[in-house]
């Protein structure tokens, strides 16, 4: 085939919306990629005759099943669950496992493709994958969603094993549920092995795993102010989300000198002028994991807090910004926003959580942005890590998985420099992390043949 023939942008992205309908999270997720991928192997021959960018836009497969349990009250409940097994091409299937009624095949397929870039770029050997259910844990009692995770993992365990797929935790799925899932895998299999990770410590869990995530989207966001000479010491912060990543980013910004001013959950946000200290964190690390109650409660609590209902924290004048709640809650107008009243940082904490007009938006005003399949590296790192250590039936100590975790931080930084760097010393992050991120899968899938 001549570079001629070779189809472009546009004809692709027409392909990819012919060939998965109605699947909008999925499609804007390839588009964001071939964007920067069709720029680079314009003039790379290999990849063209490979089709490799239409291979990876194809998972290998999407399982879906029916999963059948009874709630408290004797009622028969159905969810549906799903695994998408996007590309193994540099090791197993790795990827989380979210629970929440939003799910969709779309939803997990767009997942799984970022996560596909995402594992390339932490320099583990981990394929991409993702999975979950319909399934809101929600208001449920601990016996409900227990009969649930081990109705979804009767069916689940055929697909997944330590060298095949290794699940891990995401929105709605945490170390309760993963211990469930856990139980119920080494009842069916009679195996104790790594197949899933953010198991509690007690059965082959990894210290560091909880904090990962919002620590590594820290660090990746302290990495971009260092390359131009600044740091996140003295600087106000915005944060979206209340949850597991969200807080540990507050608790990082914290220890390097920042102030946090902001937190959400679905109802809305809290704004606290006086900053988000430590003794506050830990009060709304108790009020969302213990008692479950709505963010709104920390403005009853603390003098000169605001809640904000219905509505998301980005018209907050800051300096830095960590979406960290889901998809596509940042948008062109809210970035817009953020840039005219001086934000300088953004690192995504979340999954695509800015869509393709805010992306745009960072990218015209020249701001240091990170987006997810990057920042937000640092929890699939641990979770890799995690599979280390269950293989070597050992474990690291906090210092050393910190320090692995900063370094895996840095590397990622280093690998976004080295393909989005721009003639004036700016650095487009979002071309590096993809570009970066698809050359190692692209040369593995290169050297399997035609697989």
């Amino acid at each position: 085939m001549a570079v001629s023939d070779h189809v472009d942008l546009e004809q692709f992205m027409a392909g990819v919306e012919k060939r998965n309908p109605h699947q909008d999270e999925f499609i804007q997720a390839v588009r964001e990629v071939a964007e920067d991928i069709f720029e680079y192997i314009e003039d790379k021959e290999k990849y063209h005759k490979y089709q490799i960018l239409r291979r990876i836009a194809e998972p290998d497969r999407v399982v879906s099943f029916r999963v059948c349990w009874e709630d408290d009250n004797g009622n028969i409940r159905v969810q549906r669950g799903w695994r998408v097994q996007n590309n193994n091409s540099i090791g197993p299937y790795k990827g989380g496992l979210r629970f929440h009624p939003s799910v969709t095949e779309s939803i997990l397929k767009f997942l799984a493709f970022e996560q596909t870039f995402k594992n390339s770029l932490t320099g583990l050997p981990m394929g991409g994958g993702k999975g979950g259910s319909n399934f809101n844990p929600k208001g449920k009692s601990d016996n409900e969603i227990m009969r649930f995770c081990q109705s979804f993992m009767t069916e689940l365990y055929r697909h997944v094993g330590e060298d095949t797929d290794v699940p891990a935790g995401d929105i709605g799925v945490g170390a309760r549920e993963i211990g469930y899932m856990f139980g119920q895998y080494k009842r069916i299999t009679n195996k104790f092995t790594g197949i899933l990770t953010g198991k509690g410590l007690e059965f082959g869990g990894s210290l560091v795993r909880t904090e990962a995530t919002g620590y590594g989207a820290v660090y990746f966001l302290q990495n971009m102010l260092d390359y131009k000479g600044d740091s996140i010491d003295g600087k106000t912060t915005v944060i979206s989300g209340s949850g597991n990543v969200a807080t540990h980013a507050a608790e990082k910004i914290l220890q390097l000198g920042g102030k946090v001013l902001t937190l959400s959950d679905s109802k809305g946000y809290i704004h606290d002028p006086a900053g988000i200290t430590q003794e506050k964190l830990d009060w709304i690390k108790n009020l969302k994991t213990v008692q479950r109650g709505p963010i709104s409660e920390y403005a009853d609590k603390y003098d000169g807090a605001t809640f904000h209902a219905g509505e998301r924290p980005w018209s907050v004048k800051c300096d830095l910004a960590l979406p960290c709640a889901t998809q596509n809650e940042l948008t062109g107008a809210e970035a817009a926003v953020l840039v005219k009243n001086g934000c300088i940082g953004v690192s995504e904490g979340a999954n695509m959580p800015t869509d393709l007009a805010g992306i745009k938006v960072f990218k015209d005003a020249g701001i240091s942005y990170a987006p997810g399949k990057a920042s937000n590296a640092g929890g699939v790192a641990v979770s890799g890590l995690e599979m280390s250590q269950n293989s070597g039936r050992i474990s690291w100590s906090e210092d050393q998985l910190q320090e692995q975790l900063r370094d895996i931080m840095k590397g990622i930084h280093d690998s976004c420099l080295e393909y989005g760097k721009k003639p004036d010393g700016g650095v487009d992050y979002v071309k590096g992390a993809n570009i970066a991120g698809f050359v190692k899968v692209a040369d593995a899938m290169i050297a399997f043949g035609v697989v």
